[in-house]
């Protein structure tokens, strides 16, 4: 690897499975012994509260950020940028295909640029400095080396001080001085007085990265997961969130609600009732996310249930749609609290609700042409 060193995370699996730590304590070992990344192992990121120790240390970090974890991307994204770890949005090419990849670094620069996502619907996150932060899965694969070469090509990419895009100069975010990362280390705890000393804090996942990689000067920072309860709560992609304020209207646990600029957010995250994702089904643009959700599409698997229409095919197969399972587990979960059913008397979604008062368009007229099918 050449070119400046870039602060990688490794997000710790939840639990002591002894195939994950593994694969963990492989990528760290290669990453310290390769003297090319600043490696930093915290606990599993949706278990983290703001003020924890590892979420603090990571938003001391300056400068481009890898983050590798046991979600989906997308899902690691939000956690961050809700918990102020924030940045554009960085391509990884793993388990992609090869002609998603081509010229992928030169439309990455582009897309820091423009200062804009492409494939932004929503209201956006507020406040994103120019960096990229790549959030990778390592559920992907198995190989530790997977990963290393793939942090190898992303460091090589981003350790350009300078580009040229259509004659355009573009300064990378993190700066470069001597060749090194400008911001590592230590340096990157002042203004963090929980984080004093905790560069010192050096050693293995488990103590079995070798000797060598201890005693370089590249040893890991690792915050220790001591404490930690697993948790459940909802994470809004504002890259698809329209602010139509439906999950506030469906929500009766108080789990929303909205910032100074009127914007919906997650305000009592652990009033969240543990397994129901319920706000998730209802949100037209599939912008709620629950990373440990089984279902690919609510944890925040690319594309998910809804892409540009919410459109509900599970009555051709006699099941419940998706606004019917979000009813029935908000009941459940009033129930256990003592409280009364609703049914679908309360904070039904506007589509639902409005339908009568509005005009019709090509959703009105599928879900029409669906309910006339003799099936």
């Amino acid at each position: 690897m050449a070119g400046r060193k870039i602060n990688v995370i490794i997000s710790q699996a939840p639990g002591k499975n002894p195939v994950k730590r593994h694969l963990e304590e492989e990528i760290a070992t290669q990453l310290i012994l390769s003297g090319n990344a600043e490696v930093s192992v915290v606990p599993h990121l949706y278990d983290l509260t703001s003020d924890h120790t590892g979420m603090l240390w990571m938003k001391s970090l300056k400068g481009d950020l890898v983050v590798l974890g046991w979600l989906y991307p997308r899902a690691i994204r939000w956690v961050l940028d809700r918990n102020g770890v924030k940045g554009k949005v960085g391509e990884s090419r793993l388990n992609k295909p090869d002609d998603e990849t081509q010229d992928a670094d030169e439309e990455q620069q582009s897309a820091i640029e423009n200062d804009s996502e492409s494939t932004s619907q929503g209201i956006g996150a507020l406040d994103v400095p120019n960096r990229l932060v790549f959030a990778i899965d390592l559920r992907d694969d198995p190989d530790p080396q997977t990963y290393v070469k793939e942090i190898e090509r992303i460091s090589n990419v981003m350790a350009v001080p300078l580009v040229q895009i259509s004659g355009i100069g573009f300064q990378s975010s993190s700066p470069i001085q001597n060749g090194k990362s400008a911001t590592n280390g230590a340096s990157n705890l002042n203004g963090h007085p929980h984080l004093n000393g905790l560069a010192q804090t050096n050693g293995a996942i488990h103590g079995d990265v070798s000797s060598a990689a201890v005693n370089s000067s590249s040893a890991p920072v690792v915050i220790p997961g001591d404490g930690i309860r697993r948790r459940w709560y909802p994470v809004i992609d504002y890259s698809r969130c329209t602010n139509c304020m439906e999950c506030i209207d469906f929500c009766l646990f108080g789990v929303y609600g909205v910032d100074l600029l009127d914007r919906i957010l997650v305000e009592q995250e652990d009033n969240c009732k543990k397994g129901c994702p319920a706000c998730s089904r209802v949100c037209p643009a599939n912008a709620i996310v629950f990373p440990e959700h089984k279902t690919p599409g609510i944890a925040g698997a690319e594309g998910g249930p809804v892409e540009d229409f919410k459109i509900d095919l599970s009555k051709l197969f006699g099941a419940p749609s998706a606004l019917e399972m979000a009813v029935l587990e908000r009941d459940v979960e009033l129930m256990a609290d003592g409280r009364e059913a609703v049914g679908a008397t309360v904070g039904i979604p506007k589509r639902q609700s409005g339908a009568s008062t509005k005009p019709r368009d090509a959703l009105d007229d599928l879900m029409d042409g669906l309910d006339a099918l003799d099936v």
